[in-house]
């Protein structure tokens, strides 16, 4: 069953009716706003974490094979220069 702002008014009423204005709206103000079905379970968060976690590995893994091949290429190129220099003197 969603709670609609109807529903929420009516509870309201009522809880003012009797506990009083300031207790009705302390109480409230302690609910969530949305259906309990819309609140994320540890689960839930435990899957996202895993998710977030492997995507991360991932990028992390592809950014050292990037960088590992790109140190290698610079130094083949600066080991050619040398080698180059060294003929030319």
């Amino acid at each position: 069953m969603a709670v609609d702002e109807a529903a929420r008014r009516a509870l309201y009423n009522k809880l003012e009716e009797q506990l009083g204005p300031e207790p009705a709206s302390t109480l409230m103000a302690s609910l969530p706003p949305v259906p309990h079905t819309e609140f994320a379970t540890r689960r839930d968060l435990e899957v996202l974490e895993h998710r977030l976690l492997a995507a991360m590995r991932q990028e992390i893994n592809a950014q050292t094979r990037l960088l590992f091949f790109s140190m290698i290429g610079t130094l083949f190129t600066a080991v050619s220069l040398a080698f180059a220099a060294a003929r030319l003197a």
